[in-house]
């Protein structure tokens, strides 16, 4: 690990602030890019144990002088110390969920694989192992980092998908997952085509500003996200065909619907969710976020990336520590 090794880590959570040290490391501040990975998979394979030291590390300590020289049936062993149940760290995943406001079902399914084994967990693990700006939650409270702009924009040529403008451009990661994705489209007969990805925090203020003096403040906040709030600025979005309700009759779109997911894509504004995403349907909006992550959110949240991304921001945050 960077600046702890796993015994220092303990002690650090022993002797200090849990929940400072806990966010330090989920958010990669003491670790390079190239320890990142390592970290986090250390971190997550120690998530219920961290939860349950910060529980109780809070509480007053009991000096070493004063049961030092006591039998063990004498002392009463300090709760840090304790060995840690299967409920407490239960109560510790049920406030996760609850801070993350996730539907009673996938909340259910979650708490169900946690008591059974380590699976959920270990998903977990692996749908946070990589680029973090792949789970990054942006919405309608949340926005991207003052000034955010990837520096691995590649512009799109076409290919196996069709583009309508030449200015378009992705994330290589998600470009390469694009064509791979058209070409399998292309297979079956419908070919995808892309209308628009990356936009700038600027090139936002001019879309959210026509939408606003088009549509009015109310309709506009509906469908269109304010500068600095938008998934279009993370370089992992596309909007497919024609950018309208039309598009949800299209063969590209039922094509996307059944198997986006196994290239890594997730549907970001699905029809009946606007009260949990904050936007209207938009059948046309897909989110790069990885396949492994992809599979997480299909697997524990029904398909919801809104809940999944909103999980993985309050357990990164420690929502359940602070209750």
């Amino acid at each position: 690990m960077s600046n702890y090794g796993y015994i220092d880590l303990i002690d650090a959570l022993k002797q200090s602030d849990p929940l400072r040290i806990f966010r330090s490391y989920a958010k990669g501040k003491s670790a390079n890019k190239k320890q990142w990975s390592l970290i986090r998979q250390e971190i997550i394979a120690l998530f219920f144990v961290f939860l349950a030291f910060a529980s109780c590390s809070r509480r007053e300590q009991v000096p070493q002088s004063q049961w030092a020289d006591a039998s063990p049936s004498a002392v009463e062993t300090p709760e840090l110390l304790a060995p840690i149940d299967s409920a407490h760290k239960e109560e510790n995943l049920n406030a996760v969920l609850t801070q993350a406001e996730i539907s009673q079902d996938a909340a259910e399914n979650i708490m169900k694989s946690a008591q059974k084994d380590s699976a959920f967990s270990d998903a977990l693990a692996s749908a946070t192992a990589g680029d973090p700006f792949l789970y990054f939650l942006v919405d309608k409270e949340r926005p991207l980092p003052e000034g955010y702009e990837p520096d691995d924009l590649v512009p799109l040529n076409g290919g196996a998908y069709q583009i309508n403008r030449s200015d378009l451009r992705l994330r290589k990661e998600a470009a390469d997952s694009l064509e791979e994705m058209a070409a399998a489209a292309r297979a079956d007969g419908v070919t995808l085509l892309v209308s628009s990805t990356y936009r700038s925090y600027d090139y936002q203020v001019i879309v959210y500003n026509r939408n606003v003096r088009e549509m009015g403040q109310e309709a506009a906040d509906r469908e269109s996200a304010r500068p600095g709030y938008s998934q279009h600025q993370t370089g992992l979005v596309v909007d497919f065909g024609s950018i309208d309700d039309s598009f949800a009759q299209t063969k590209a779109s039922e094509w996307l619907l059944a198997n986006a997911g196994r290239f890594g894509w997730s549907l970001s504004f699905p029809d009946g969710y606007e009260s949990v995403t904050g936007y209207r349907w938009e059948s046309w909006h897909y989110r790069y976020v990885g396949k492994t992550l992809a599979s997480f959110i299909d697997a524990y949240f029904g398909g919801i990336q809104q809940y999944a991304l909103r999980f993985i921001y309050e357990w990164e945050k420690g929502a359940s520590l602070d209750g």
